[in-house]
């Protein structure tokens, strides 16, 4: 299946509108604060041909876990892998303890190319974890979780593709928000596996031709590095 570049570029406009780009930000314990150091997470796409949706990005302690593998995802993790909605995921972390504040990135990331966050980490809330949607996919995220910040230098974590397990992986444009499709809120629970887990990838079942938006593991490239 084949769209042109003007058609690819209008769904990832579309795809941005939804998702309301931009930078949010999440004050889970007590507040914006100018305690602690300022961090820059970079993002890099390592695909051929999936977009990955905005990211967000998540600084928190030991006692957050944005998912646990073999378990079910929360729902703000499955609309955040099914649509790339960030919407309900940073509206859940203000109300978590755990969670010093989470942010968005203010747009999707091409293959190829990157974005830069920037966090401010502290004391008893040094880890970052990191997902986004890989958008031409039903369920498909990446993410690291729980990365410490480092206290010199950079940190540089490869993360792979993983399956939020919310909806069946049946490759079809019906379900999917990115190119070349551009359906976005339009679910099929119906063989679900129902947990997280690594995801197979892409195999030409529905409308994804695999040469294109199939990929091997690592997906994204993760580097956390303190700003001086």
């Amino acid at each position: 299946m084949r769209k042109s570049h003007a058609g690819f570029t209008l769904v990832l406009i579309v795809l941005c509108g939804i998702l309301g780009v931009g930078t949010v930000y999440a004050e889970g314990v007590d507040g914006p604060s100018k305690r602690g150091r300022q961090y820059a997470v970079t993002i890099t796409n390592l695909t051929r041909g999936q977009v990955i949706t905005p990211p967000v990005v998540i600084v928190h302690n030991e006692k957050f876990r944005l998912f646990v593998f073999g378990e079910s995802a929360i729902p703000e993790l499955a609309a955040l892998a099914e649509d790339g909605d960030t919407v309900p995921i940073l509206g859940l972390l203000p109300t978590l303890p755990s969670v010093l504040r989470g942010t968005m990135a203010e747009g999707p990331i091409m293959p190829g190319k990157s974005v830069t966050v920037e966090v401010r980490a502290k004391g008893n809330y040094p880890l970052v974890t990191v997902a986004g949607m890989l958008a031409s996919s039903n369920d498909a995220f990446f993410a690291i979780q729980g990365k410490r910040v480092p206290l010199f230098g950079k940190s540089e974590t490869y993360a792979v593709a993983y399956d939020a397990g919310s909806e069946a992986n049946l490759e079809l444009c019906a379900h999917i928000p990115g190119p070349p499709c551009g359906n976005t809120f339009v679910r099929n629970t119906e063989g679900a596996e129902g947990y997280v887990h690594v995801h197979s990838g892409i195999h030409g079942i529905g409308d994804l031709v695999p040469e294109q938006f199939d990929w091997r593991n690592p997906v994204a490239e993760v580097v956390i590095s303190p700003i001086r």
